[in-house]
């Protein structure tokens, strides 16, 4: 038996009238805060980078989806090999210029654009294509995708000069907005501006959602560093004005670099 195979089997049992109580209340309603944990705990371990940590998390969640699917044998509706050949049939689906021996490959076979006009050849012709989105995304990171897909048929500035000139619009109006003291104005100044700022990362070949994450950790790191210094000194921080807590600010930082000096010998 294979370890997939004994996967199903476990989760079988656990769903099983012998099972576990909690497992046997869950639906898949029920599951999507898991799920999404566990999706984010995935990423974590990919920005850790240790293997162990990957797989460990790879198979938290891989359990979910077992789970869910296990809940939808049971209603009847599929099981988790209608799942893979679902899946299985949608890639060699969307790569025929790899699975498919009599297929003529273009130059531009494996463009996204490619990619997406394939997908769009599967969507009904009543829907959109931002329906593919899920709304459930972090707003930025939907943000982001959202831009990607429309600019996909030229919706978008051509040079990353229009990007810098609709910041510099878009922040004037924020301007005006806390300027006229109306909140609902500035909530929607601000969701502009941070629409138009995730518009930049298509330009830099950077993924807003990835860019401010790795830019949250470098900040608590820092923060910690702030801390463990006035702890050192025995400091408190709610007694240090702007400027005490700046030059801790500064040593925090001297320190991260010392630290990447010393990785990047090692």
């Amino acid at each position: 038996m294979s370890s997939f195979d004994a996967l199903i089997e476990i989760v079988e049992r656990l769903r099983s009238d012998q099972g576990c109580p909690w497992d046997r209340a869950q639906t898949p309603e029920t599951m999507r805060p898991y799920l999404l944990e566990e999706a984010h705990e995935a990423i974590d371990a990919i920005d850790i980078g240790t293997d162990e940590g990957i797989k460990k998390e790879l198979g938290d969640l891989l359990f979910q989806i077992v789970l869910i699917a296990q809940m939808k044998r049971e209603d009847g509706a599929f099981d988790i090999q209608d799942v893979a050949a679902a899946i299985s049939e949608k890639m060699v689906s969307r790569h025929p210029h790899v699975f498919d021996p009599n297929h003529v490959s273009t130059q531009d076979e494996g463009s996204v654009a490619a990619w997406e006009a394939r997908k769009a050849k599967e969507r009904p012709a009543t829907t959109s294509m931002l329906d593919g989105v899920p709304k459930s995304l972090p707003s930025l990171l939907r943000a982001h995708r959202v831009g990607e897909k429309v600019s996909r048929v030229g919706f978008a500035w051509p040079s990353i000069q229009g990007v810098y000139d609709k910041i510099d619009e878009e922040m004037a109006e924020l301007r005006e907005a806390i300027a006229s003291g109306d909140p609902t104005e500035v909530e929607a100044e601000y969701g502009d501006l941070l629409l138009s700022v995730s518009s930049l990362g298509r330009f830099l070949g950077a993924d807003p959602e990835t860019s401010l994450r790795l830019a949250n950790q470098r900040f608590e790191s820092r923060f910690r560093d702030v801390e463990q210094l006035a702890e050192s000194a025995n400091v408190n921080l709610h007694d240090l004005d702007l400027d005490g807590l700046e030059e801790l600010w500064g040593q925090a930082k001297a320190l991260e670099a010392q630290r990447l000096s010393t990785e990047e010998k090692s």
